[in-house]
C-alpha cells in the first residue's frame, strides 16, 4: 500500500579464491582462525545480526532479550578475527585482494567477480537474508506528482531490465523478467 518494490537480492560470502583453499559453505567459516586478520565484517547491524543467527542456528527474528544477547556473545567472538567492519569498503579490499573473505550482497558480488576473476560467490548452506529494496514518496514530500512518475519510469519493463542488469540485483518487476 505505501511502497513499491524495486531490486532483490540475497546476502552470501565472497571469497578470494587464491587465499581460501576450500570454497567456504557456512556462515561459520567466516569465523575460521586460519583466516585471522582477512575477514571482513558487515558494518550493518541487521545484516551481521542475520549471519550470526544463521550461524548458531537460531531465527534471525529474535524472540526474547536472550536470544538477542547470544547472538551478540557470537559476534564479539569474532572481533579477534575481523580485518575490518565494512560496507562499501569491500570493492577496494575485496577486489584488491587485500582480504580472504567478507558477506554481501550477490548483485555487488557481480561487480566485484568482473573486477577480480579470482573471486567467487557462495551462497552459505544456512541460509541466506533475501531483502527487497523499496521505493517510496514520503508523505510530506513538496514535488508528490514527479516522484511518483519516477518511480513510474523506473518500473518500465526497458528501464527496470537497464537497472537490473547494470546493478546486477534481481528484479520484482515481471516485465522485466
Amino acid at each position: 500500500a505505501y511502497t513499491v518494490p524495486y531490486m532483490l537480492c540475497t546476502t552470501g560470502i565472497i571469497y578470494n579464491t587464491t587465499m581460501v583453499e576450500n570454497a567456504p559453505t557456512k556462515w561459520a567459516d567466516l569465523w575460521d582462525e586460519q583466516y585471522a586478520g582477512n575477514i571482513l565484517m558487515f558494518n550493518n547491524s541487521r545484516d551481521a545480526y542475520a549471519i550470526a543467527a544463521f550461524k548458531n542456528g537460531t531465527s534471525i527474528n529474535p524472540e526474547t532479550p536472550e536470544e538477542v544477547d547470544e547472538v551478540v556473545e557470537t559476534l564479539k567472538a569474532q572481533k579477534p578475527l575481523v580485518q575490518a567492519y565494512v560496507m562499501d569498503e569491500v570493492f577496494d579490499k575485496m577486489e584488491g585482494g587485500e582480504a580472504a573473505m567478507a558477506p554481501y550482497y550477490a548483485g555487488d558480488a557481480i561487480t566485484m567477480i568482473d573486477e577480480n576473476p579470482d573471486l567467487a560467490f557462495v551462497h552459505p548452506e544456512e541460509g541466506v537474508n533475501f531483502f527487497i529494496d523499496n521505493m517510496c514518496v514520503p508523505a510530506n514530500a513538496k514535488h508528490k506528482e514527479a516522484a511518483e512518475m519516477f518511480i513510474n519510469y523506473l518500473c518500465e519493463p526497458d528501464v527496470g531490465l537497464a537497472n537490473a542488469d547494470f546493478i546486477g540485483y534481481s528484479t520484482p518487476i515481471t516485465a522485466v523478467w
